[in-house]
């Protein structure tokens, strides 16, 4: 998760694609460069550890989009393959 806001706040669309789950990722990802991504805070984990194959992490993540702040709530899943987590989708 923490990589993916990174790769989003850097404009690192490659990482954002390679970190998406091939079955739920757009063929076509370009990010907004008109957002400017201010901070991350991780609300709550579900699952997710080292014997898990699925787990969800909700977040907030602040932003401006032109001019006004915002913040973006979200409850993600993730799945492991290949032993990599890919993010699938918002719940």
């Amino acid at each position: 998760m923490r990589s993916r806001y990174t790769a989003f706040s850097r404009g690192d669309a490659d990482h954002v694609f390679r970190t998406w789950h091939p079955r739920t990722r757009p063929s076509d990802l370009s990010l907004d460069d008109d957002v400017t991504w201010l901070g991350l805070t991780v609300l709550d984990t579900a699952d997710g550890g080292p014997d898990d194959e699925t787990g969800e992490v909700e977040f907030e993540a602040r932003c401006t989009v032109a001019g006004r702040t915002e913040t973006m709530h979200e409850r993600s899943r993730f799945a492991r393959r290949a032993g990599r987590w890919l993010y699938l989708d918002a719940l």
